[in-house]
């Protein structure tokens, strides 16, 4: 008995170490990264928002994927379509700034739902949906549930299909039990992930290097917190969940639009998720020596394919 209480105390106080050391990161992680635009709260949370450009211009919202937040956006490609365009780059339901009431809001049409109460509430009309990763099945889904607000989908690297299993650098992310989210979010999530981001940063931007300012410019630093890990494993068991229904819709698709992958993209397959969406009314596009994050390795390629979905809508 005395064996078995030493073991108890000593597992209290590693877990009570790993708490405070989280804290101490999660301060961190939020003095890196403040909060750079405004907060709207929607039924179920709140949006946080960065809105630049002329509102008079067409109105393009970008929709960040997994474990991401809208700094992958203001990284690069929000300077570069902002002087022709309205941009509004949103947080999603419960990452970065914003904020979700409850894990079932980590679904697919939830989170659609969410943010395009959001863009109704900036009367935000016939938008140019941009949805990165997970951020363009969110874009797909608010495709379909809200045809008439949106007027175009630019989706770069989406995640469309069923998988047989979660990409390898998102697996540690697949925990199905709340209070075991929740205990390893509060405790070793967040130090193992500081001490694990160079590797998972070389994994999801292969073949491309990774560039140094990421925890900073690109926001990545927000990731270093509980809510960012537990709200991550939600919207993996999310999207799983939702995904499957949602493909099956796609052939009632009516906007229209385009997707462009990174040919050597190691998270989700070009051949998989992007080239298949041709069949749905959807261009495709891929570019040569490429991974899943060009978003931030190739602005100028992005912001042009924008362009030119965006001005075929407007044809």
């Amino acid at each position: 008995m005395t064996a078995l209480l030493t073991v108890v105390l000593l597992l209290i106080l590693l877990l009570v170490m790993m708490n405070l050391w989280t804290r101490r990161l999660t301060k961190e992680g939020l003095k890196t990264v403040p909060q750079l635009g405004k907060i709207i709260t929607v039924s179920g949370g709140s949006i946080h928002f960065v809105e630049r450009g002329d509102p008079n211009n067409q109105t393009i919202v970008m929709i960040h994927g997994l474990s991401g937040q809208l700094q992958h956006f203001t990284y690069a490609l929000v300077d570069e379509l902002s002087n022709d365009f309205h941009v509004l780059a949103v947080d999603r339901p419960g990452c970065g700034y914003s904020t979700r009431d409850d894990p079932r809001l980590a679904s697919l049409p939830q989170q659609g739902r969410m943010i395009q109460e959001f863009l109704q509430s900036q009367n935000i009309e016939n938008a140019v949906l941009v949805g990165h990763s997970l951020g363009g099945a969110v874009s797909l889904s608010m495709a379909l549930e809200f045809p008439q607000a949106t007027k175009a989908l630019a989706l770069l690297s989406p995640f469309t299909h069923e998988m047989p299993d979660t990409p390898p650098v998102f697996k540690p992310l697949e925990i199905r039990t709340a209070w075991l989210r929740n205990l390893i979010g509060h405790t070793f999530a967040v130090p193992l992930a500081r001490k694990a981001a160079p590797f998972v940063l070389n994994d999801v931007f292969a073949p491309e290097p990774a560039p140094t300012d990421f925890l900073d410019r690109a926001g990545g630093a927000l990731g270093l917190r509980p809510s960012a890990f537990i709200t991550a494993s939600q919207d993996v068991v999310g999207a799983e969940s939702s995904i499957g229904l949602l493909s099956q819709r796609y052939a009632d698709l009516t906007v229209a639009g385009g997707v462009l992958f990174g040919a050597e993209d190691p998270v989700l397959s070009a051949h998989v998720h992007g080239a298949p969406m041709t069949a749905f009314g959807l261009n495709y596009q891929e570019m040569d020596r490429r991974g899943h994050m060009i978003l931030i390795t190739a602005p100028k390629e992005c912001a042009g394919f924008i362009r030119s979905v965006a001005e075929a809508a407007s044809k």
